[in-house]
């Protein structure tokens, strides 16, 4: 019996058993850490949207007197139509925080240190965020439109709700229907009204004037009449209406001391029918919309078909010729030539001219009215087609948003989840500046591209994907970055960068150390800045014939400056400040911080081939400024050199 591959099976067995124990644990964890942070920040991205709606439609709520069970329902179905922009957003800060905490605590390089990779630390939340994907479809397709259509049929409801009395005071009240109302001064506790003036314009011109000392305002028991009691008053009444010529007009003026006046005013909430709202794009499902669009699009060919029908029975108008066709030059009407003449063209002017002046005005007349009753015609077509096209790019356009918004989770999850793992910030500050501004950019591309579409200006499938197809890839690519542990948000690794292409020095900064294993070598030192030294003074000497003008440009742009040698100066110097590092001396040390970084600088060989060198020389007023600059970097780098070398020697003679 093989034991030792009897005790290999077992080892396999126990190990992959407690690989798979952990990865069990690494997926329990993934979900306990994700799905609090993804409650948390839907509810708060929810709130963010519902103020937003509650802002947008303030004018329509306040005032009108409505019970906390209308404002409940209405704000309960304008949070379910707002989830589908609140779920992305909510997935993609969620997905950020979490992964952007286990970058930070080192969670995320222990896992990768055990070898399991990105992919496999996201597959748990991949299979949650599918799941929601998959929900998110259902809840569009079954759920939105039945809340949409909740919310709008309400929103309308509420709009049309007569307003509250709320009389000011010194300001004329216009909300009650055929009245104007002014108060001069009002008892808030009381709610007596003092110096009423009141205008009755529900009878037209024949208005009603009444003033009263006193007033008392109440809403009739049933809330559909105001009642008013005026107190020692007088009533001013026109009996006829004023006419233009009238100067005086008989009225009637009533005194009275107490005077009761009864004015419908409905008070109550009325809920509108559903059933209108149903009929619209936002009011159907899948197979409701699809049903819609081959129905909209059967009558809008049969529009089509008539109207072309229209245009081809349409009647040409011609004009009867008189007497003989010799005036005309054409047949007379009963010769055998006389079809044949009247294919011909004929001459308009020729025509008019023939005729009398009165004949001709009443005939052009009769053409110019014909001409606007037709373009009329086809105007009206033109608008009624268009209608029928737009509400069939309606539907289109809510058919493709139910499989948009499940679309939009996962491309979020693989924005959030990668970036959270290369930016390394938990917390809620960067992962929230980083949602904000992707959600901006795809809520950007998103309307642009629903009002293209929704204008027939764009396909309706581009314009409604638009925001897919311009995140999709930002998604794979962040993903693929992680996934390859790639710097793509080192914020040193850009400066770095920018420095290089701008040729900005960089400071040289040597730490003074605690602790020293070795002490330098005097010997070894020496030989390292003497290294140094040679190495500075041969670029001093190959950087001589740039500083003549007149060679220079041309050997600038043909011959450029030998980089090879830069970075030998520049491994050579590194070295020598990184051995000399460990010196006890502190003012050695020192003196090490102030030897200058040596780079190699694209702008020191603009051409890296000699054809383009030449092919450059001509431009001269592009070629003039970059060739300055190159002088300036090389004056530069010339006077660095110079500063090593003196560093160097100094530094040698105090190791000596």
């Amino acid at each position: 019996m093989d034991y030792d591959y009897l005790l290999r099976n077992i080892f396999v067995t126990l190990q992959s058993g407690i690989d798979m124990k952990i990865v069990k644990r690494l997926h329990l964890f993934m979900l306990q850490t994700f799905l609090p942070l993804f409650a948390m920040t839907f509810l708060i991205v929810l709130f963010i949207v519902l103020m937003q709606f509650l802002w947008k439609y303030i004018d329509s709520l306040v005032g009108k007197g409505l019970g906390m069970g209308v404002l409940g329902e209405l704000f309960f179905y304008a949070a379910l139509s707002m989830v589908p922009m609140a779920l992305p957003l909510a997935i993609l800060l969620a997905s950020l925080m979490t992964f952007g905490n286990l970058g930070e605590k080192f969670e995320l390089t222990a896992m990768k240190a055990s070898g399991i990779s990105l992919i496999r630390v996201m597959a748990p939340l991949i299979v949650l965020v599918s799941v929601i994907a998959v929900g998110a479809f259902f809840f569009q397709n079954n759920v939105l439109p039945k809340a949409q259509v909740k919310m709008w049929t309400l929103l309308f409801s509420v709009r049309q709700k007569s307003p509250e009395v709320e009389i000011p005071e010194n300001v004329f009240y216009d909300q009650i229907p055929g009245y104007n109302l002014l108060v001069k001064e009002k008892n808030k506790e009381t709610g007596m009204l003092y110096d009423v003036m009141i205008y009755d314009v529900g009878h037209g011109d024949n208005s009603t004037i009444l003033l009263s000392d006193s007033a008392r305002l109440a809403m009739a028991p049933d809330m559909s009449h105001l009642y008013l009691h005026l107190f020692q008053g007088e009533q001013f009444e026109n009996l006829r209406e004023q006419r233009t010529a009238d100067r005086n007009v008989p009225f009637r003026r009533e005194s009275f001391f107490d005077k009761q006046i009864l004015i419908p005013f409905d008070a109550n909430f009325n809920r509108l029918d559903e059933q209108g709202m149903r009929q619209q794009y936002v009011g159907k499902n899948i197979t409701e919309l699809h049903h819609s669009i081959d129905s909209i699009g059967v009558r809008v060919d049969s529009i089509g078909d008539m109207f072309a029908s229209d245009l081809l029975r349409e009647v040409s108008y011609t004009l009867p010729l008189r007497g003989s066709s010799s005036a005309f030059g054409s047949p007379a009407p009963g010769s055998q030539d006389a079809p044949k003449a009247a294919t011909q063209p004929l001459s308009i002017d020729s025509l008019l001219d023939a005729m009398a002046p009165a004949e001709a005005a009443r005939l052009v007349g009769q053409a110019i009215g014909v001409s606007r009753d037709h373009q009329s015609a086809n105007e009206f077509k033109f608008i009624t087609m268009e209608e029928e096209k737009k509400n069939i790019r309606r539907h289109q356009i809510e058919l493709i948003k139910k499989y948009t918004l499940s679309v939009a989770c996962i491309i979020f999850f693989f924005i959030g989840a990668p970036l959270g793992a290369i930016i390394r910030k938990g917390g809620l500050g960067t992962p929230l500046v980083v949602s904000i501004f992707l959600f901006l950019v795809y809520y950007i591309f998103d309307n642009t591209g629903y009002k293209l579409a929704r204008d027939g200006r764009w396909p309706v499938e581009a314009g409604i994907w638009l925001s897919t197809f311009v995140l999709a890839p930002l998604g794979a690519y962040v993903t693929w970055k992680a996934m390859n542990d790639s710097a793509v948000f080192d914020g040193d690794r850009y400066k770095a960068f920018f420095r290089n292409l701008l040729g900005l020095r960089t400071k040289r900064f040597v730490p003074l150390k605690e602790v020293i294993i070795r002490d330098i070598d005097p010997a070894r030192a020496s030989g390292m800045l003497e290294a140094v030294g040679r190495e500075c003074k041969a670029l001093l000497h190959a950087t001589e014939p740039l500083r003549n003008p007149l060679r220079s440009y041309f050997r600038y742009f043909v011959v450029g400056f030998d980089t090879s040698r830069i970075h030998t100066l520049q491994f050579e110097t590194n070295r020598g400040v990184e051995y000399l590092s460990d010196s006890r001396d502190t003012r050695l040390v020192l003196m090490l911080s102030d030897i200058p970084v040596f780079r190699v600088l694209w702008v020191y060989r603009p051409c890296r081939w000699r054809w383009l060198g030449y092919a450059a020389l001509p431009l001269l007023p592009l070629s003039i400024p970059l060739w300055l600059y190159g002088r300036r970097t090389l004056r530069n780098l010339r006077r660095d050199l110079s500063k090593t070398i003196e560093i160097s020697r100094n530094i040698e003679m105090r190791i000596i």
